[in-house]
């Protein structure tokens, strides 16, 4: 049985609201929990999401996900922060269709949440294979093909 979630999907950038119903998000993260969780999703544009990575992360570009972890027991709870433009754009210049490029980033972003990173070699070879697992579950093809 796959943990409970309680999910809060915002869109400050409504470009691929239609793509992204709430069934299928929380079945994306859903896929990717191990525990229960509470997880706020806000799809942004690419100010917002430059904004928050230069004030978090120091660093000043809009990135594709951004994790934003506050427990991992008893219940997992997080902020997870996609910028649509650049998942738009990421997905266009790899081929990949861009529901499934969301599911990717949805499914790295709530591993994150867990305590999953790839900072070093062997922990990007761990995680990158529990994403693949994941999207595999779904339906998707093997993100990192």
């Amino acid at each position: 049985m796959k943990p409970a979630l309680t999910l809060s999907l915002q869109f400050a950038d409504k470009r691929h609201r239609d793509l992204l119903p709430r069934h299928k998000v929380a079945r994306w993260i859903r896929a990717a929990l191990d525990t229960d969780g509470e997880i706020t999703v806000r799809i942004v544009d690419a100010e917002e999401g430059q904004t928050l990575n230069r004030e978090f992360r120091e660093k000043d570009y809009a990135t594709n996900v951004l994790t934003f972890d506050y427990t991992q027991e008893p219940v997992v709870m997080a902020d997870l922060v996609l910028c649509a433009p650049v998942i738009e754009k990421e997905a266009q210049e790899q081929g990949k269709p861009l529901d499934a490029y969301y599911a990717h980033m949805l499914v790295h972003g709530t591993l994150h949440a867990q305590g999953w990173d790839h900072l070093n070699e062997a922990d990007a070879e761990e995680m990158e294979a529990q994403e693949r697992a994941v999207m595999a579950e779904l339906g998707f093809a093997d993100p990192y093909a």
